[in-house]
């Protein structure tokens, strides 16, 4: 009983908060980045994001036809669909020689702006001095992530489009199996099992399941056949999150974000 009531509080407290949060959330692009499709291997960006501020660390070749790697560092911020701001090179003291302050500089030498197009791609514009470059980046895979386990959490899921339009947040306790390129999602909506399946993309530090069967069971009896689309799922350091969304759940458009623990 007393780890029943610890699982509900934990599922409301994950309901609240992603009640809160929806509302004001926007994409986290945190990751490695990389030329789109892996064609220019040893070019590359760092993007670590703090709420509207991004840190990014760039990598890539001089001037043609130079083979030497030059880092620059930008700070971007928000400014609507876009993060733009200041590129600079920096300077320091060699490897292996002990710090010293009167080594590090840093210099303006242009802009950065990155645009995303998506969770996992985006455009990056950046000059430096009168060389201007742009390139459609997407995340870098780095090493495959396993998801698979139990846990426990809450979702918040919304309908619209229809008579019984709103929001409900449910304690859903995702079971996840993943193999064979295939992943498959198991919740629970109080008497209801749903489960979410089909073949997997990892991009960077997220997965995604483009079309996933989407097949609800209340007993023996099937009470929602339709597809979703799953995005945005992420192991964290206590569990999982993710997102996904379904044209038409008994005639509603449903829209859905899952965080979980594990137990």
């Amino acid at each position: 009983m007393k780890l029943l009531r610890i699982r509900q509080c934990i599922s409301i407290v994950l309901g609240a908060l992603l009640l809160q949060a929806l509302p004001a959330r926007g994409e986290d692009y945190t990751d490695i980045w990389w030329r789109t499709g892996g064609i220019e291997s040893g070019w590359g960006v760092n993007l670590v994001q703090s709420q509207d501020v991004i840190f990014a660390t760039f990598f890539v070749h001089g001037p043609a036809p130079s083979t030497t790697e030059y880092w620059y560092v930008a700070t971007l911020n928000r400014n609507g669909g876009t993060f733009t701001g200041d590129l600079y090179q920096t300077t320091g003291t060699g490897i292996g020689a002990p710090w010293s302050p009167a080594d590090a500089s840093a210099t303006k030498v242009g802009t950065a702006t990155f645009t995303p197009t998506s969770s996992t791609t985006g455009t990056l514009t950046y000059n430096v001095g009168t060389i201007v470059v742009t390139k459609d980046i997407a995340r870098q895979t780095l090493t495959g992530i396993a998801l698979g386990g139990s846990y426990i959490g809450a979702a918040v899921v919304r309908s619209s489009g229809c008579a019984g339009a709103g929001s409900q947040i449910f304690d859903v306790d995702p079971v996840v199996t993943q193999a064979g390129g295939e992943m498959q999602i198991a919740l629970t909506f109080g008497g209801e099992t749903c489960t979410m399946q089909g073949l997997y993309a990892q991009e960077g530090l997220l997965f995604r399941i483009p079309t996933a069967t989407y097949v609800c069971k209340n007993g023996s009896t099937t009470t929602v056949n339709t597809t979703a689309t799953v995005y945005e799922m992420k192991a964290t350091s206590i569990g999982l999150e993710g997102r996904w969304t379904s044209p038409n759940v008994n005639g509603c458009t449903e829209s859905a974000a899952f965080s979980a623990v594990f137990p």
